[in-house]
């Protein structure tokens, strides 16, 4: 067995989901962009299982999983990005967040992690939204302390199920060396199983 462990994590950006239906085009996106430096990531998922009884005994365990929260820790966001992201409204002209009554919005991240053998892997997580950003300021001194903002994004499956799986589906995980367009294509606009299975074919 080869032992290796997490190292790195960048390049977060999101995509906008235009459409998710159980139709065979019914996932779309829109163009990916840059959310904000990221200094560390974590991902839990929700789960429970629980042991049947059936002539007095534990015969069989359910399982149960849910969605995934991902912790982003990272620079600040830009507003234009964070009223996207809110589902609120950015005045370019006047360079104005305006908070308000938010629209919900879902959205795909991608992102690439390392292991510590050194091959990156490439992310697509596909459906989810996000929470507004935690964030911390502080009075300003002669040091070098600055803070970021901690943002969520809860993800969900999608409602398209694909023809290399025949499942829904919230993330794909994709080996660099085994994705053959490269860094620039995969995170040009959001892949999920058929399009990664394309690839290879």
């Amino acid at each position: 067995m080869k032992i290796v462990d997490w190292r790195g994590i960048r390049g977060l950006v999101a995509a906008e989901l235009l459409t998710d239906t159980t139709e065979s085009s019914g996932l779309t996106y829109g163009t990916p962009f840059a959310v904000c430096g990221t200094s560390s990531l974590s991902k839990t998922t929700e789960s429970d299982s629980a042991n049947k009884y059936y002539d007095n005994v534990p015969a069989i365990i359910i399982q149960a999983v849910g969605g995934d929260e991902v912790s982003i820790e990272g620079s600040a966001i830009p507003e234009d990005v964070k009223a996207k992201l809110m589902g609120e409204t950015y005045d370019e002209t006047l360079g104005m967040y305006v908070e308000g009554e938010p629209v919900t919005k879902y959205y795909a991240i991608g992102y690439i992690t390392e292991k510590t053998d050194g091959s990156e892997v490439y992310v697509w997580r596909l459906k989810g939204t996000f929470s507004y950003p935690e964030e911390e300021h502080n009075t300003k001194d002669d040091g070098t302390d600055s803070t970021g903002s901690t943002i969520t994004f809860t993800g969900v499956n999608t409602q398209h199920k694909f023809t290399k799986t025949g499942k829904t589906a919230k993330a794909i995980n994709v080996l660099a060396e085994k994705w053959t367009g490269g860094e620039s294509t995969f995170f040009a606009s959001v892949q999920d199983p058929d399009t990664v299975a394309a690839a290879h074919t």
